[in-house]
C-alpha cells in the first residue's frame, strides 16, 4: 500500500484543482465548436489544446527560465506573441490570400469598413464606464473589429494580463460570425433591401493592385506609425500575390508560413488560459463586451450602407455592410448567404469582399492609433 501511495505521489492527480476541471469543460466547448460545428477549427483546435496544457500539472513545458535553468518549450514559443512576431506573420498570409480588387474597384467600400469601427470605439467607452483602464478598454474594444491577430497585437501592447480572455473572445466571435451576424442583418433591413442587385465590378489591373499596396503602405505608416508591423506585412503579402514574379513566396505565405504560425499562435494563446487567470468576473465582462462590440460593428456597417443609399445613384445591398468587420472571408460569405436567401440568383460575395478588406485595414489603423495615443501614456 505504501508503495502504491509513493507511486501515486509521482503522478499529477494530486495537483488537479477544481479550476482546472472547469477549464477542461471550456476546452471541450471549444473543441465542440471547432470539430462538430466547423467554426474556425484551424484556430480553435490549437487554442483548445493549449488551454488543456495550461490546466494540467505539467512538468517544465511552460516554465520560465529560473536560476540559470532554461525555460520550457512554450515559454520560448510564446515569445512570438510577446515580441509581436506572430500577428504580423498572420497578416502576411492574409495579404497573400486576399484579392484587394473589390475595394479598389469600388472605393466607397472604405466607408463601410470605417463604419464597422464604431463598435470598437463604443465598446472602448463602455469598458471605461464599467471600470477598466483606458488601455484595457482599448484592447477589449478592438474585439469589435473581429480580427484575432490585431486583437492579440493590441492586447499584448496595452493589456497583456488580459491577453487570454481577449484572444478567446475575438476568435470565438469570429468563429460564430454565421450565427451572430444574420439576426442583426435581417432586423435592420427590409426584404426589398436584401434583394438589391449591385452592378458588376470593373476589372482591376495588376498595376492598380501593385500601386494600391504601395500607396496604402506609405500612407498608413506615415499617418499611424504604430500600425507599421501589421500594415507592412499585409501589403507585402498582397504585393507578393499580385506582382506575378514571386509565386513561390506567395504560395509559401499562403500555406506553410500562415499554417505553421497559426499552430504556434493558437497554442500560445491557449497556454495563457489557466483557470486562475480565466475564471474571473473580469473575463465574463470581457466576453460580454466582446459581443456588444461585435454587434455594434455589424449594425454600424449595415446602417452605413443604408445611409449611403440615400445619397448615391448606384444602390448598395446593405447586407454587405456587415462584412466591414475583419473576419476575412467569413463575413463576406455570410453576406452572400443572406443575400441568396432573399434572392437565390443574387451574387454578393465579391462586393462584400470590398468592405471586408477595408475592415482589415481599418482595424489595424485603429489598433495603431490606440498604441500611439495610449501606449506612451502607459
Amino acid at each position: 500500500m505504501e508503495a502504491l501511495l509513493e507511486l501515486f505521489a509521482l503522478t499529477g492527480f494530486d495537483d488537479v484543482t477544481w479550476r482546472m476541471m472547469v477549464m477542461w469543460v471550456v476546452v471541450g466547448g471549444l473543441l465542440y465548436l471547432a470539430v462538430a460545428k466547423n467554426f474556425e477549427p484551424l484556430l480553435l483546435v490549437p487554442i483548445a489544446f493549449g488551454a488543456l496544457l495550461a490546466n494540467l500539472p505539467t512538468a517544465g513545458i511552460i516554465n520560465e527560465p529560473h536560476n540559470g535553468e532554461p525555460g520550457g518549450l512554450f515559454y520560448y514559443i510564446q515569445q512570438g506573441i510577446h515580441l509581436e512576431i506572430f500577428p504580423p506573420l498572420i497578416f502576411l498570409g492574409v495579404g497573400a490570400l486576399t484579392d484587394f480588387g473589390p475595394v479598389i474597384a469600388n472605393p466607397r467600400m472604405f466607408l463601410l469598413g470605417a463604419a464597422a469601427q464604431f463598435g470598437v470605439f463604443a465598446t472602448f467607452i463602455g469598458a471605461i464606464l464599467i471600470g477598466f483602464t483606458d488601455m484595457e478598454a482599448a484592447a477589449i474594444g478592438i474585439i469589435g473589429g473581429a480580427d484575432g491577430p490585431t486583437s492579440i497585437f493590441l492586447a499584448n501592447a496595452l493589456a497583456p494580463e488580459l491577453l487570454a480572455p481577449i484572444a478567446v473572445a475575438a476568435y470565438s466571435y469570429m468563429a460564430l460570425v454565421p450565427l451572430l451576424q444574420p439576426p442583426i442583418m435581417r432586423a435592420l433591413t427590409t426584404e426589398h433591401e436584401r434583394k438589391i442587385r449591385m452592378t458588376s465590378l470593373r476589372q482591376v489591373s495588376k498595376l492598380e493592385k501593385l500601386v494600391f499596396a504601395l500607396t496604402v503602405t506609405l500612407l498608413v505608416i506615415l499617418l499611424v506609425p504604430a500600425a507599421s508591423p501589421l500594415i507592412f506585412m499585409l501589403m507585402l503579402g498582397n504585393f507578393l500575390r499580385e506582382c506575378g514574379v514571386t509565386e513561390r513566396l506567395s504560395k509559401a505565405a499562403q500555406n506553410e508560413v500562415i499554417n505553421a504560425v497559426t499552430i504556434f499562435l493558437g497554442t500560445s494563446v491557449g497556454v495563457t488560459m489557466t483557470g486562475e487567470r480565466f475564471l474571473t468576473a473580469e473575463t465574463l465582462k470581457i466576453l460580454a463586451l466582446g459581443v456588444v462590440a461585435f454587434g455594434i460593428s455589424t449594425a454600424a456597417g449595415v446602417l452605413m450602407a443604408k445611409t449611403m443609399n440615400l445619397f448615391g445613384r448606384e444602390k448598395i445591398n446593405p447586407l454587405i455592410g456587415s462584412a466591414g468587420v475583419s473576419a476575412v472571408p467569413m463575413a463576406a460569405r455570410v453576406s452572400q448567404v443572406e443575400g441568396q436567401r432573399a434572392d437565390p440568383s443574387n451574387f454578393l460575395l465579391m462586393h462584400a469582399m470590398g468592405p471586408n478588406v477595408a475592415g482589415v485595414i481599418g482595424t489595424a489603423v485603429v489598433a495603431g492609433y490606440f498604441i500611439a495615443v495610449l501606449g506612451g501614456a502607459g
